[in-house]
């Protein structure tokens, strides 16, 4: 079982995503955390990392990464797609 509550989660989340923003919009783009469920961070790339073919990279080796150092090395960063928001039921 997960150590944290979603509501746990949310300000440690954001805080570690501060920190990779900067590195996001250099190359134009942007991170938007969509949802926190158990161990599973949703985000929504945003900009120039929407559809770059370098995006799962990024998400795996530099959000994740960054997430699992910071928080806990279960947690999960799964990018959900412009309009996809209802087939994964993010709230």
């Amino acid at each position: 079982m997960f150590p944290f509550s979603d509501e746990e989660l949310k300000k440690p989340v954001e805080n570690s995503i501060q920190k990779i923003r900067p590195t996001l919009t250099l190359d134009g783009g942007d991170i938007t955390i969509l949802s926190i469920k158990g161990n599973k961070v949703y985000v929504r790339l945003e900009g120039a990392c929407k559809g770059c073919s370098s995006s799962s990279n990024t998400l795996k080796y530099g959000v994740e990464r960054q997430l699992k150092e910071d928080i806990h090395p279960d947690i999960e960063v799964i990018n959900i797609p412009h309009g996809q928001e209802k087939n994964y039921q993010i709230s």
